[in-house]
C-alpha cells in the first residue's frame, strides 16, 4: 500500500509564500530608490548650473545606487503581482533570493572598481578638491543614514510573525502548588538532551530532600515515568524526553499528583547572524538593499577620514587607502550574501535541525522515515517531502500532516505512506 498527498499547510492551497513583511519591505525599498533619485537630479543640476564637476560626479554615482535598489524593488513588485501564477509551481518566494544573488555580484562589482580606482590612485595620485569632495561626501553620508533608518526594521530576517515560536531554551514552565509553596515543571534543553525540570517558582518554596516522579501519557496511549534527581536548586529527570514533547505529564510530588498538558511548539532556535533560523526565515532581498546602503555609508564615512587626514596633514595615500578597505569590506559582505542565495536558489535545507525535528517527530511514534528532504520556499517559508515506512494500516498521510502542523515554518508538506509488511 503506498499514500501520497501533497498540501500546502500555512498558505492554504493557494501556494503564497512571501515573508511576512514583504509589502512593508516593498514599500521602504520604494521609498529609498525615490530618496536617492531626488538627491541624483539635485545633484546633477545643481553641478552643472554651478560648474562643480564633483557634484556632478556624485549624482552619477548616486543613480548607479538608485539602479541597484531598483532590482530589489522590481523583485518584491513582480513577486506580490505574480504570487497567484501558477506557472510558478512553488510561488514567487525565491525571486527576493535572486535579486538578492545579483545584487551580490552587483556589490562585487563595485569593491572591485573602487580597489582598482584605488590602487591607480596610489600609482598615480591626483589631485584633490577638499572643499568640494569633503561637502559632498558629507551630503552623501546623510543620504545613506537616511536610506539605512527607512530600511531598518526587518533586514536581519528574524521571525517575528510565529507566536508559537520560543526564544528559549525552555517549554513554557507550569506552576504547580503544593504544601510546600509553588513549583514551575518545565522541558529544560539548553545545549542538553532535553529532560524534566521542577524548580521553586516563589522564593519561599525550596526544593530540599524532596522526591518526585513524572509519568508521561501520549495519544497513543503509550507511558513512560521518569525518575527526578536531585540537583540542589531543582530535580531534574535522569532519562531524556523523547520526540514529541506532546503529552499530559503526571507530576507526583509532595504526595499529590498534578495533571499538565504539554503542546510542543517550533523553537526558533537562533544563533546570532550565522544561525539557522536566519538562514530560514531571512529576507535577503531586504538585506540585500540594506547592504547596498551601509556599504555606501561605510565607503562616505572612509573616505571622509580620508580626505581630512589628507587636507590635515598632507597624507595623500589616505585617500586611496580608505577606498581599499572600504573595498575590502565590501567584498566581504557581497561574499557572505552571494553564499546565503546561492544556497537557497540550489536548495540547500538551511535548518538541519528542522529536519531533524521532523524526523523524530515522525520516528518518536514507531515509524521509519526512509526519505526526507527540506528545502525554503521563501522568507519563513519552509517545504517538506516525506516518505514513511509504517507497521500501521490506520495510519494516512492525514495522521502524519497533523503530526508536523506544529512546525510553523513548514508551509508546504508533502507525505507518502508505504505500510511494512
Amino acid at each position: 500500500m503506498s499514500e501520497f498527498e501533497d498540501v500546502a499547510f500555512g498558505a492554504g492551497h493557494d501556494h503564497i509564500f512571501l515573508g511576512a513583511a514583504h509589502e512593508q519591505n516593498e514599500r521602504r525599498t520604494w521609498t529609498v530608490i525615490a530618496l536617492c533619485a531626488a538627491m541624483m537630479v539635485a545633484e546633477i543640476v545643481g553641478g552643472t548650473l554651478f560648474g562643480s564637476l564633483a557634484l556632478v560626479a556624485d549624482g552619477l554615482h548616486m543613480s548607479t545606487h538608485a539602479g541597484a535598489m531598483l532590482i530589489a524593488a522590481l523583485a518584491y513588485t513582480y513577486a506580490r503581482r505574480h504570487a497567484n501564477d501558477a506557472h510558478f509551481v512553488f510561488g514567487t518566494g525565491k525571486l527576493g533570493d535572486l535579486a538578492g544573488f545579483t545584487s551580490a555580484i552587483v556589490l562585487a562589482m563595485i569593491a572591485l572598481l573602487i580597489a582598482y580606482e584605488a590602487i591607480a590612485r596610489f600609482l598615480s595620485p591626483v589631485p584633490i578638491h577638499f572643499d568640494e569632495a569633503i561637502p559632498i561626501a558629507v551630503l552623501g553620508l546623510l543620504v545613506n543614514l537616511a536610506s539605512v533608518w527607512l530600511l531598518s526594521g526587518d533586514h536581519h530576517g528574524h521571525a517575528h510573525g510565529h507566536d508559537a515560536r520560543h526564544e528559549h531554551d525552555d517549554d513554557e514552565a507550569q506552576a504547580i502548588s503544593t504544601r510546600a509553596g509553588v513549583f514551575a515543571v518545565s522541558i529544560f534543553e539548553d545545549g542538553v538532551p532535553p529532560v524534566f525540570r521542577i524548580s521553586p517558582a516563589a522564593k519561599q518554596a525550596s526544593i530540599g530532600d524532596s522526591r518526585a516522579t513524572i509519568t508521561t501519557i501520549r495519544a497513543d496511549g503509550s507511558r513512560q515515568t521518569f525518575a527526578m534527581a536531585n540537583r540542589g536548586d531543582c530535580l531534574e529527570s535522569i532519562d531524556t524526553i523523547p520526540e514529541p514533547h506532546a503529552f499530559t505529564a503526571i507530576v507526583k510530588f509532595h504526595d499529590a499528583e498534578h495533571s499538565l498538558a504539554f503542546v510542543e511548539h517550533e523553537h526558533a532556535h537562533h544563533h546570532g547572524h550565522g544561525g539557522t533560523s536566519d538562514a530560514t526565515s531571512s529576507d535577503h532581498n531586504i538585506r540585500s538593499a540594506y547592504m547596498h546602503v551601509i556599504a555606501d555609508a561605510a565607503v562616505s564615512v572612509l573616505a571622509i577620514v580620508g580626505l581630512v587626514l589628507a587636507r590635515a596633514f598632507g597624507w595623500m595615500w589616505t585617500d586611496p587607502l580608505a577606498g581599499i578597505v572600504g573595498a575590502l569590506v565590501i567584498a566581504n559582505w557581497s561574499y557572505s550574501l552571494l553564499r546565503d542565495t546561492g544556497r537557497i536558489l540550489l536548495d540547500v535545507n538551511p535548518d538541519a535541525r528542522l529536519a531533524d525535528s521532523v524526523r523524530r517527530s515522525i520516528e518518536g511514534s514507531g515509524d521509519r522515515v526512509t526519505d526526507l528532504h527540506v528545502w525554503r520556499l521563501g522568507p519563513g517559508h519552509m517545504s517538506a517531502v516525506v516518505s514513511v515506512a509504517t507497521g500501521d494500516p490506520a495510519r494516512d498521510s492525514r495522521f502524519y500532516h497533523q503530526l508536523l502542523k506544529r512546525f510553523k515554518s513548514l508551509s508546504h508538506v508533502t507525505v507518502e505512506v508505504r505500510c511494512r509488511a
